[in-house]
């Protein structure tokens, strides 16, 4: 099992999350799609549940809450994005265009985190470690294996990203408007226009994807358990993925593609 063992690099997704209108629901739906382990957290933490996979955290789920005159955030999976200093970053982000959501907090002693959006809109989060890395295990089925930026202006959004947190996107042969995006010579995520296989006037936004054994029952599991698919499953160059909606109404992707490599450390 590919467990993370060293800390994120900067710009290196390394954690996910969920906000859900019902936690338990949500904790439950995961723990038969994917066999997560987690329940819900002490009240310190906003009840926060950190899901683990065979004994290693892999993606957190919290109710849907907001401070007190903030707007409710969406039923949506976030995005992080490691920082080796959360202050430094918000200012970058910033000064490179985006806009801050949520301020740079403390997380008991797990670390530091903010939530900002980019200049075209995607919403996305910075993680700072003190104790928790992030992502105890990835590359698995069960667990996160990519990080995908759908943006409708990639220009804009690759010099956001590379000026905020040293994302340097690159075009990829043979995947023509398509990106990776690299933290030094290692690519650790992509971006590309906001997908044709997702509806009409879907807004930006970064999108999860879960490795699992087999897309096609998986999504077939999905749909049994009270969710809903966006796009059946389809090839692509690295395998086989499929987009669906939990029951709650949140979008993720999956994909049988053992060549997608979410970097683990």
């Amino acid at each position: 099992m590919p467990v993370v063992t060293a800390p994120y690099k900067p710009g290196t997704p390394c954690w996910v999350d969920l906000m859900a209108r019902d936690q338990q629901a949500a904790l439950d739906f995961y723990r038969d799609l994917f066999g997560w382990q987690g329940e819900v957290g002490p009240p310190e933490f906003g009840g926060y549940a950190v899901c683990s996979l065979n004994g290693k955290p892999v993606a957190g789920i919290m109710a849907q809450t907001a401070p007190e005159g903030q707007p409710v955030p969406p039923v949506a999976w976030t995005t992080y994005l490691a920082s080796d200093d959360a202050e430094a970053t918000g200012r970058a982000i910033a000064d490179s265009g985006g806009t801050i959501l949520y301020p740079v907090m403390d997380v008991g002693t797990v670390g530091r985190m903010l939530v900002a959006a980019d200049p075209t809109g995607a919403v996305f989060g910075v993680w700072q470690k003190v104790d928790f890395l992030g992502a105890g295990v990835v590359n698995e089925p069960g667990a996160l294996v990519w990080n995908e930026l759908n943006t409708t202006d990639t220009d804009a959004a690759g010099r956001f990203y590379h000026q905020a947190l040293g994302l340097r996107p690159a075009t990829i042969q043979g995947m023509e408007g398509y990106y990776s995006l690299n933290v030094g010579e290692r690519t650790v995520g992509g971006m590309q226009p906001v997908a044709e296989y997702l509806p009409d006037g879907t807004p930006p936004h970064w999108m999860t994807y879960f490795s699992v054994d087999d897309t096609d029952s998986t999504v077939d599991a999905v749909v049994k358990a009270g969710g809903s698919v966006i796009q059946p499953p389809f090839d692509i160059q690295s395998g086989r993925m499929a987009v669906v909606r939990d029951p709650q109404g949140a979008v993720f992707a999956v994909t049988a593609a053992p060549e997608s490599q979410m970097p683990d450390s």
